[in-house]
């Protein structure tokens, strides 16, 4: 069976900068089929879509939620099986703990949005704090 496991987050200063890593075991992250999506919930919200990536939706070009527009980016590892998401900029409200997911052909990523039920792979997430 193939999980996913995240990494990366820490501490950071707000206007700061962290990368956080997806890497997937147990299977291929092809993303022909799958979708790969980064998600964050926040203390007592509601797990969110930040952006997600899939080949056959907008060219493979993502989609990002908006207040991940122009902070974040998602990019794929030399390595096929990592997915990446840089983010700059950092504010105090993008602390949060964030999940990478996979959705089986492609669901739950569209060129309007993303939809959170859909995807059904998690990792077991990777908190991010941002605060002087």
């Amino acid at each position: 069976q193939g999980q996913l496991v995240e990494s990366g987050g820490g501490l950071v200063q707000p206007g700061g900068s962290l990368s956080l890593s997806c890497e997937a075991s147990g299977f291929t992250l092809d993303l022909d089929y799958y979708a790969i999506g980064w998600f964050r919930q926040a203390p007592g919200k509601e797990r969110e879509g930040v952006v997600c990536m899939y080949s056959r939706v907008s060219g493979g070009a993502a989609y990002y939620v908006d207040s991940a527009k122009g902070r974040f980016t998602i990019t794929r590892g030399n390595a096929k099986n990592t997915v990446f998401l840089q983010m700059n900029s950092l504010k105090p409200e993008d602390t949060a703990v964030y999940y990478c997911a996979t959705a089986d052909s492609g669901y739950g990523c569209y060129s309007h949005g993303i939809s959170r039920s859909e995807f059904d792979s998690w990792g077991q997430g990777t908190q991010v704090t941002v605060s002087s």
